[in-house]
């Protein structure tokens, strides 16, 4: 069953979602795992929803991929780690 991931990033900007997911190359290099992404901005913040294969996945993406290319984008990059909420997905269907 898949996993559905929301990470809300307080005080997050679309901005820095960008500097994040062009540093990532997403769309060239897509995460393995990774079966589809959303992202706009939240009630204060920047907010993303993502469906995973799995939460192990998402935490290797997160570890791997993730986290160094925030700590390289330095200031460009969202400021503070997310609030991570994960539920399990009934349904969904590829593109």
């Amino acid at each position: 069953m898949a996993t559905g991931l929301r990470l809300k990033f307080n005080g997050g900007t679309q901005e820095q979602y960008e500097a994040v997911h062009a540093h990532l190359n997403v769309d060239g290099d897509p995460p393995q795992g990774m079966i589809f992404p959303m992202a706009g901005s939240v009630e204060g913040g920047w907010g993303i929803i993502d469906a995973w294969e799995s939460r192990d996945a998402f935490d290797q993406f997160a570890a791997h991929r993730l986290q160094p290319a925030i700590q390289e984008l330095g200031a460009d990059a969202f400021q503070s780690p997310p609030d991570i909420k994960e539920f399990p997905v009934h349904r969904f269907t590829k593109p």
